[in-house]
């Protein structure tokens, strides 16, 4: 009896927790930010399993089971009942603005209003493939340079703080003046050492306030009119946000999504002032009877490579197309200017690496080469 009791109690302890993880899962759902791989796959097979037949309901439970990560399959659950209840998908998409994002509702509502869901969301897929494999591409390759000063950085930091102070111990015992690159040296190992923690802590206040203020629509157009200003990086970005600009604008068109909401998409999707002004502006004009290429021909932001294809896709009735074109071009271009800085950092960072630590070096070893040359004298 006695065993039977503590199982149920062991039972009962488990229950218990797993409720309270669910419980946690559904409290977070609200504002669970899905990662964009995982929301390719999603769509992607949800828009297969619509195409092979299967019912919505049924599409949605085998996803459920299948996801690994617990939030997302309480997301999935509440999505799946809001429809088995009679609601569309995109209402009940709705409902998680942070797991699923405007693009994603928009050419949903599209979809069903068409009755080509499937097909959509494919085109949703393949967009959202296209924009991860973008930036994987420039994460890898900044994954390299990151890595290389984090570690230097760690590595100067080690000398100056733990071996430097043991050559000034011994330096001390010389009795004569310092090199001044060598006493300079010391004098910034002992304050590093002395101030090491606060150095810690207003660091961490100092990126906790910068995140606060670029978060801010001030600190948005400064950080964008910054890189805008960089020689290199400046022009990669401006890439990456043409071609997602685009990119975006071309699929929400041929999709059947109205102009004025595509504009509105692809402004919060752009990430960037620059882009969200000309939306604005856009916008603005078709509601007065103007086009696309109208705004784009006085805003110096955009290319006259894009400006001329959109003016032609305006007179040949193929926007979308001609769209799709500068950003496979743009992409190319991103690529290639990837693959060059790439290529240029590497041995940039070798020489600053290699003159700071040599530096290092050699003023902790001058009072020692000085005191041999007064020996031999």
């Amino acid at each position: 009896m006695g065993g039977t009791a503590a199982t149920k109690k062991r039972v009962s302890f488990s229950e218990s927790q797993k409720l309270a993880k669910m419980r946690a899962y559904e409290k977070k759902a609200k504002k669970y930010k899905i990662k964009l791989g995982d929301l390719t796959v999603f769509t992607q097979q949800l828009g297969s399993m619509l195409e092979a037949g299967l019912p919505m309901v049924s599409s949605l439970e085998a996803l459920m089971e299948q996801t690994e990560d617990p939030v997302f399959r309480v997301i999935i659950r509440d999505v799946r009942n809001e429809v088995a209840s009679g609601n569309p998908l995109s209402a009940a998409s709705r409902k998680y603005p942070r797991a699923f994002n405007n693009l994603f509702i928009s050419m949903v509502e599209a979809g069903e209003a068409s009755g080509a869901l499937a097909p959509i969301l494919k085109k949703v897929a393949d967009y959202f493939e296209a924009t991860l494999a973008l930036t994987k591409k420039v994460k890898s390759a900044l994954t390299y340079p990151i890595a290389v000063i984090s570690l230097s950085i760690i590595l100067v930091n080690v000398l100056l703080i733990f071996v430097i102070p043991v050559f000034a111990e011994m330096f001390e015992d010389f009795g004569e003046s310092l090199p001044a690159p060598t006493q300079m040296l010391i004098d910034v190992s002992g304050f590093l050492k002395s101030n090491i923690v606060f150095l810690i802590l207003g660091g961490g206040v100092g990126v906790y306030i910068l995140k606060k203020f670029l978060s801010t629509e001030r600190g948005r157009r400064f950080r964008d009119q910054l890189f805008m200003r960089l020689p290199i990086i400046g022009n990669l970005r401006q890439k990456i946000s043409l071609s997602r600009f685009c990119r975006t604008y071309a699929i929400l068109s041929r999709s059947g999504v109205p102009i004025l909401r595509s504009l509105e998409i692809v402004s919060s999707a752009s990430d960037n002032t620059y882009v969200e002004d000309a939306c604005r502006e856009i916008s603005r004009s078709i509601s007065q009877g103007g086009q696309v290429s109208d705004v784009l021909r006085e805003d110096p932001y955009f290319p006259p490579m894009m400006k001329h294809m959109v003016k032609a896709g305006e007179q040949t009735g193929n926007v979308d197309g001609m769209m799709l074109k500068v950003a496979d071009f743009y992409d190319t271009e991103v690529d290639t200017t990837v693959s060059g800085l790439t290529s240029l950092l590497e041995p940039i960072m070798i020489v600053v690496i290699g003159v700071i630590v040599g530096g290092i070096v050699m003023a902790m070893f001058l009072p020692i080469f000085e005191l041999s040359n007064v020996v031999g004298g």
